[in-house]
């Protein structure tokens, strides 16, 4: 199995715990939050792995090849990553990547391994929704009409969502294959380097590429934005590890 992880942003809601630190490798925990979300990916079977880097790359570098010295790795750096967004890294590795059978995860996300087996366990195509909890206008939000996707992106209208994208998607190859050439379209060929990539999710589903939103409710997932957000996931992971008596994963 492939994972494609995107760790290129510099974080600038969080300095200045990101001033000298990827976002990736603050901790929490306990943890890094690159180093749990590869031993989770590992232990479910993934071998294969690519990292887009930008800000500190050589921290995220240094630090996987210290974790897991032997794992495949291949590092796709974003030189701009200080004036573009995550489709502008996705598209990089688009390049390399197009028509695979892949895991897409953001490399701020604190996750339960349980999310990542539930999108196995049904199969690609498909994204981890949390339908628990308040979502508002900053949240990416999905629609769905059936079992299909049919909106996704911040703009959706609250009442219309039945959850939020937690950053996680798993793609087969034919869909991979169409969402590259989207990227690269809309990157490379309109100059749309600051786009968030569910915008071009979202042109695939008007085309009628077909996903669906699999709820990954018990299981937890958090993107880490902000000091909020971390002390948010750090409480959670205590709270585990008290009724577990041992280490969330």
């Amino acid at each position: 199995m492939k994972a494609l992880i995107l760790t290129a942003g510099c974080s600038r809601r969080l300095r200045p715990l990101t001033d000298h630190t990827p976002k990736c490798l603050l901790s929490v925990g306990g943890v890094p939050i690159l180093q749990r979300a590869l031993r989770n990916l590992i232990g479910l079977g993934f071998d294969d792995f690519t990292v887009v880097t930008g800000y500190l790359a050589h921290r995220v570098r240094d630090a996987i090849g210290t974790w897991f010295p032997e794992l495949s790795v291949e590092y796709i750096d974003n030189p701009d990553y200080a004036t573009t967004n995550n489709a502008y890294s996705l598209e990089l590795a688009g390049r390399a990547l197009a028509g695979e059978e892949l895991f897409l995860l953001d490399g701020d996300i604190i996750y339960d391994v349980g999310v990542v087996q539930k999108l196995l366990d049904r199969g690609a195509d498909c994204l981890a929704l949390r339908s628990e909890g308040t979502i508002g206008l900053e949240e990416v939000k999905v629609a769905v009409a059936g079992d299909r996707i049919e909106q996704i992106g911040k703009e959706v209208a609250v009442p219309s969502a039945v959850g939020e994208s937690v950053g996680i998607e798993y793609f087969s190859g034919a869909t991979s294959e169409r969402l590259f050439a989207i990227l690269a379209d809309r990157v490379r060929g309109q100059g749309l380097v600051n786009e968030y990539y569910e915008a071009a999710f979202q042109q695939m589903f008007d085309e009628g590429v077909s996903m669906g939103a699999v709820d990954i409710t018990p299981h937890y997932a958090i993107e880490i934005d902000t000091p909020d957000d971390l002390a948010a996931a750090n409480r959670i992971l205590l709270s585990r590890r008290s009724a577990t008596g041992r280490a969330a994963v």
